[in-house]
């Protein structure tokens, strides 16, 4: 009888806990974090402070009080030399969604998200819903984050192509060889991309390359 209350309590506690946060190496100095639980999943001082951090709540719940952690690691944290990236969507908690609503008033928070009216961002970026929740289901399942904030280029070289073709004359066209009807192929599902996660990783290296960091 004992040892099935106990497996029943360890149960409970591990639905509890829920998942564990997620830490991921951006490289050239930027570092990902991602919160399922706050403020127990804030980031350790000694790992966050003085370095560029995209904190990543979206999807996260939190009460009023979890609201209130969060924005005293914010101002903790954040500086202009060293900017915390933060990562909401319209399904962030209303309460932490309040605790940065006012982000001029930290220096060096910068809030990227879905472009909507619910959420106020400072870089907004359209994404659908769906494909966002995806792409952040992958990076939690050990999808890499190098591959979910890849532009794809050899996609971009064969769009290349394809204007280029467009553009030529009918006998330009002959000439070369190529005889094929002028039109667009059927389209095709892009590799999936973290558009949100992507935009703060080309801010951070923007920041760089201005010498502001």
């Amino acid at each position: 009888m004992f040892s099935m209350r106990f497996c029943f309590l360890y149960l409970a506690l591990t639905v509890g806990l829920g998942a564990a946060p997620l830490r991921q190496d951006l490289g050239e100095g930027l570092i990902y974090f991602r919160a399922h639980t706050l403020p127990e999943d804030l980031p350790a001082p000694t790992v966050a402070l003085g370095r560029a951090t995209v904190l990543d709540v979206r999807y996260v719940s939190g009460r009023r009080s979890a609201g209130a952690e969060l924005a005293a690691w914010l101002k903790a944290h954040a500086s202009l030399r060293s900017p915390i990236i933060l990562l909401a969507n319209g399904e962030t908690s209303p309460a932490l969604l309040a605790s940065f609503s006012s982000a001029d008033a930290i220096p060096g928070l910068v809030v990227i998200g879905p472009a909507n009216d619910k959420l106020a961002c400072d870089i907004g970026v359209e994404i659908d819903p769906a494909r966002e929740r995806q792409a952040y289901d992958a990076l939690g399942s050990g999808t890499p984050a190098a591959k979910l904030i890849d532009d794809n280029p050899e996609k971009a070289r064969n769009d290349e192509a394809r204007l280029a073709k467009d553009h030529l004359s009918d006998g330009e066209l002959a000439s070369s060889g190529d005889t094929g009807p002028l039109h667009d192929d059927p389209p095709v599902p892009g590799p999936l991309v973290d558009t949100v996660l992507q935009r703060a990783v080309q801010f951070y290296h923007s920041m760089l390359a201005l010498k502001r960091l």
